[in-house]
Formats: C-alpha cells, structure tokens, sequence
C-alpha cells in the first residue's frame, strides 16, 4: 500500500509497517525463499511471459543517485548520516535537470527508505520514481536475505514509485569484488519476483551478459547493463581497447569530438554485444537497458585519463548518450539508459568525479546543458567546446645531465622539486615517516652513519583486499611531468635498505610511451639475490643496486624518455607470493637515487 494514503499523523505507523514487513520476509527467505507466500497477482507480463516494463520506466530521463557528501576516502562506505533535507535538495536539483527516474544501489534504511519517503511526502510532490536496487555478495546469506527482505517490504510499500527491482550490483562478472554464486543470485532472484508485482533483473557488466548463464536469463524480466568506455581504455588489453586516441583526425580542432564519436560506438558496440547473446538464447523479446555509463570529469590524479576526463568531455558524451536513449524508446537500442552518476561522493577515492553535480551540488557543464532556463549555482571553469581534452604525444623534455639523480640522502632531505612520495594499497596499510627519527637503541642513523635522516615504512595493517601494499615517488605536477633518463641506459637504481620484512620485495619504475600508454617494469628482489637485497634487520644496512637494464628486460616497452614513476617499492601479493598480511618488521630505507 502506498504511503500517500495515510495522513501525515500516521507515517510513524506506516514506516513500522515497513519494518515488521522486513522482518516477516527474513522469516519467508530464510526458509528457502518464496515457498507459502501469497502468490503476487495483477502483473502486466508480455506474450513471452516477462514482466513489461512500465512508460513510467522506458520513458522518463534516468540517473543512478546516491545522497553521499563525506569527503573522507573509506573503501567499504561512508559513515555519514544523510538527512531527509539533503535528500530532498538533491532531488529538487535532479528533476530541475529533467530526470524522473533514479536508480538507488540497495535497500538500506539510511537511504532508499529515506528517498522513498521523501518523495512521497514532499511538497510540492516531486515527480520521480524509483528503480530499486538490493546489494548482494557472495558469502553474506545473512546481509543479502536483509536486503531482499526490506527491498520487498519498500517495493511492496510503494508500488506506484519503484518501477523495477534489481536484485544484486556487478556481482556476477569475473572481476566483482563482491561476486556470488550463479545458483545463489538466482535463486534470490526468483524469490525477490515471487513477492513483488515489478519487473526484476539483475545489474552487471556487459561482458557478463554477452555471456549469461542460463539460470539468470529464466529469472530476470529484463537486462540491464553497464558500459564504460572510458574505464575500458585503462583496464582493457591494448589489442581490444577502441581507438580512443583517433591519431587518425589530424585536424586537431575536431579530435576531441571524433574521440567521443568513437566512445558512442564502443559504447553501443557493448550493448549489441549482450543483445546478440540474448537472441541466440531465445531471448529476442527480453528488452535491455542500461543500468549505468558515465564519463568522469577530472583525471584521479594517475594519469589514466588525463587525455579523457573533463567536464566538457562529460558534457559531449552525455549529449551523445541521450540522444541514443531517445532512439532506443521508440526502436532499436537499450529501452533506457541511467547515466552515472548524479552527484560526486569523494568518499569513493580516485573513483570519485563522475558527477553531473560536483559534491557541493553545483552544476558541471553536462548538468548545465539540460536545463538553460535553471538557475544553477554553477561549477568554476567554461563549458566551451574548445576546451575539451584529446589526446596529445608526451612531452619531451631535456635528458638529464646529473651523474645522479637523487630521490633521498643526507645531502637531499626532501624530494626533489616536481617530485612527491604517494602511498597505494586501499586506506592507510603502513605509516610513512620522513624523515625518520633516529633509533638511539640500535645506534641507527641511516645508511650514511651522519644523520638519523632515513626513511621509515611501519605499522603494516591487514587490509581489506588481497593486492598488497606500496610507495613510489611520482610528478606532483597535473599534468603529469616526465623525466628524461636516457643518460641513465647504462647506469643503475640505488637504495640502501635495512628490514626483517620476509619474503620479496617489488622495485619498479614507469614510463609514458609516445602514444600514451603508460607502461610499468617491475624486478623481484630477495634476500641474498645478486641485486645486493637482504632481509636480515640485525645487520647493518645494505646497499641495493638494480641496472637499468634489468628494468629494460622485465617491460622491453619501457622508454626512458619518459620517465613517470622515479621509484616504486611495494609487495604486490599475487606478484611477490608474501602470504603475511600484518604485523610485519618495519622497512628503513636511504640513499635513493639513479646512477649513470
């Protein structure tokens, strides 16, 4: 029953309702999930028996929201309590852009039962509605029966506002952080379906649903998918990334257009490839749409998509992809299409900034576009299409002269200018000192025996993920400044080194390349390899010397003229083999430098 039935007096009762609905579905689910319950009646279905999906759904301009403002980088989620009145404020900015449909992740209290309300109480009455997710991950029966059993209690609570029901987020492809079993999703599914009236899928990756299991396509109503053609330009091999570099447009004036031009394609080419799966599996009549793409509109800072994101770059795919939504509502294509995201969450870390509203609400270009006559506060910087980024060959810059560079030394007690130390591994997984204070117990004072001016990595915390921990010295600049090192061919990386850490260590350096493809070269070091490493930390230091040639053997594709990361150090797990995850001996390090 929807809550705009009962007077403002009683919402109190209604969201009790809510909960005891809750708690009677974790009964049901747990139980094996459907069995007994009422079978849901007066369900639109099509000739083929899936449930179709309402005008409300394919017709209505769709976003993916979440309320999330913290700016505090916390890999799981964010702490932060969201009010009813920032909800409110960022719906009343989305239906000014023109959106009335808006995609939640999961079922959670803190917000979609939030949302939900707030559109039902508003005044005046906001006209969106919902398409509701509920998060799903593998080993968690406990959470993903909770989340079915409020996502039904809302979805049942608010039939006129949530349009469709997605049961699980990129849980299924290869590479899903949170992925759970085929079998389990399913069955999920089916008793998530058995309960409500709406169309149910799943979302997931495209290359997920170019390759569907059987058991998910005789579930869901519909697919929904997602597509990133910019992420694919990092993480996809180079024979299969699309030409996002267009060297073919020599005019560079009209680079960046051809560019978005050909991430349309890529895009759709996506979309195609999970529709010719579902035809040769009978599934014609199954409408696919597209659960989430987006462009970011800034670099996250490691030159990824430095030659990518912009906000006019935003600006020109959202364009693009609107237009496509539009052809696909009356023909061939996705039957709508739920642009990510609405609102920047810093939270996220680097995968932070695909906002259409910048974390303090103000409209970037792509927002700006939607709705002219809107008085938006709007984001610094101009939306002209001159300003859009493309992508240029690296800078060459003069070869380095010094017989060393030095990274640290007594001599050198900060990096050298343009240079900064970054930590990576998700949160904080070690502390950094530097400059480290002298250890009076052991005597220690650095490498150098003059000053207690090392370096210090400790406090090695367990984390949350399986990749493994590191430190490199990189360009503090933006765009990103490359050391020419081609001096250096013959020369060698040094660092004086002092643990107990066990196992290997990974030393690398990277480079640009003159298409722009960052490369990495990694070495293994252990103890007592020819590279002079050792792990023995009641010794006295030793002294590390890596050539630059064994660098050249490790990546041939490394080019010296572009010289990116001056020095890595890290223990990448899958790379090294280290089984130990915390608690281990602390790492001093000194005199780090290159030598001709």
């Amino acid at each position: 029953m929807n809550s705009n039935l009962f007077p403002i007096a009683t919402r109190s009762l209604h969201v009790a309702k809510i909960l005891t609905a809750a708690a009677l579905m974790t009964v049901l689910v747990a139980c094996g999930g459907g069995g007994g319950t009422t079978p849901v009646s007066d369900v639109t279905t099509t000739p083929s028996g899936l449930r179709a999906l309402s005008a409300d759904f394919t017709a209505r301009k769709a976003v993916n929201y979440s309320p999330y403002r913290d700016s505090v980088f916390n890999e799981d989620r964010p702490s932060e309590d969201v009010t009813d009145a920032e909800v409110l404020q960022d719906l009343r900015l989305l239906e000014q852009a023109g959106f009335g449909l808006i995609r939640l992740f999961d079922s959670d209290e803190k917000v979609a039962q939030r949302v939900l309300r707030v559109i039902d109480t508003s005044q005046p009455k906001l006209d969106i509605k919902v398409y509701l997710g509920m998060w799903m991950a593998g080993n968690n029966d406990a959470g993903n029966k909770d989340q079915m059993a409020r996502g039904v209690a809302l979805a049942n609570s608010y039939p006129d506002t949530v349009v469709a029901v997605s049961v699980g987020n990129e849980s299924l492809v290869s590479w899903s952080g949170h992925k759970i079993p085929v079998e389990e999703l399913a069955a999920n599914i089916a008793t998530v379906r058995s309960q409500i009236k709406q169309p149910v899928t799943t979302d997931d990756n495209w290359a997920y649903y170019a390759a569907a299991d059987r058991a998910i396509l005789d579930v869901i109503d519909f697919a929904a998918v997602h597509t990133y053609a910019m992420v694919d330009t990092h993480y996809l091999p180079l024979a299969q990334q699309w030409d996002w570099k267009q060297l073919g447009e020599t005019d560079l004036t009209k680079r960046a257009a051809a560019m978005m031009d050909a991430a349309m394609v890529a895009t759709k080419a996506d979309y195609q490839a999970a529709r010719n799966f579902l035809d040769t599996r009978g599934q014609r009549a199954m409408p696919i749409v597209i659960g989430e793409t987006g462009w970011m509109n800034k670099d996250p800072g490691d030159g990824w998509y430095k030659f990518l994101a912009h906000p006019v770059n935003q600006k020109m795919y959202l364009d693009r992809l609107l237009a496509w939504a539009a052809e696909g509502k009356t023909g061939a294509g996705p039957k709508n299409v739920f642009y990510f995201e609405a609102f920047d969450e810093p939270w996220k870390g680097k995968d932070d900034g695909w906002g259409l509203f910048n974390v303090a609400r103000e409209a970037r270009c792509a927002a700006q576009s939607l709705n002219t006559a809107a008085t938006w506060v709007k984001e610094a910087g101009s939306c002209d299409a001159s300003n859009a980024i493309y992508f240029k060959p690296p800078v060459l810059n003069l070869p380095v002269t010094d017989a060393k560079f030095v990274l640290h030394s007594e001599a050198v007690t900060r990096w050298p200018t343009g240079l900064r130390a970054d930590q990576f591994g998700g949160g904080t997984p070690f502390t950094f000192d530097y400059p480290a204070v002298g250890d009076s117990a052991s005597g220690d004072t650095g490498a150098s025996l003059a000053t207690s001016n090392f370096l210090k990595l400790s406090n090695f915390l367990a984390l949350p993920n399986s990749y493994g921990w590191g430190l490199l010295w990189q360009s503090s600049a933006n765009p990103v400044v490359s050391s020419n090192m081609t001096n250096f061919a013959n020369g060698a990386v040094h660092f004086s080194v002092k643990t107990g850490y066990q196992g290997k260590l990974r030393v690398g350096i990277s480079s640009d390349t003159e298409l722009g493809n960052v490369v990495e070269a990694n070495v293994l070091v252990s103890g007592g390899d020819s590279y002079g490493y050792c792990t023995n930390s009641t010794a006295v230091w030793c002294d590390v010397r890596i050539p630059l040639s064994a660098f050249k053997t490790a990546n041939p594709a490394l080019d010296l003229r572009y010289i990116l990361t001056r020095l890595a150090i890290a223990d990448i797990y899958s790379e090294t083999g280290n089984t130990a995850r915390s608690g281990m001996p602390e790492i001093r390090l000194d005199n780090i430098y290159w030598a001709q």
